[in-house]
């Protein structure tokens, strides 16, 4: 299991390394949707090991809410470009 976590930490760096290479704002915005979505899959992980149901309801709002806002954001930042 612990092998799990540290595979699981060591993707979360990926996309900010495609984030870092890249200066495009919508390649930043995926590689920060990619980064909450692969957070609150290692807070559900977390939460299994540790049979603690507080954490994993926190890893299923971070699931089902947090992407919102990104997607919100990038529709107000394509309508500014459209101005």
């Amino acid at each position: 299991m612990n092998l799990l976590l540290f595979l699981l930490i060591l993707t979360l760096c990926l996309p900010l390394y495609a984030a870092w290479l890249k200066e495009d704002i919508w390649q930043t915005m995926l590689a920060f949707a990619s980064l909450a979505t692969k957070t609150a899959i290692l807070i559900l992980v977390v939460s299994v090991v540790r049979d603690d149901w507080m954490i994993g309801i926190v890893g299923v709002l971070i699931l089902s809410v947090g992407n919102a806002a990104l997607m919100l954001l990038a529709h107000v930042l394509k309508r500014l470009e459209m101005l």
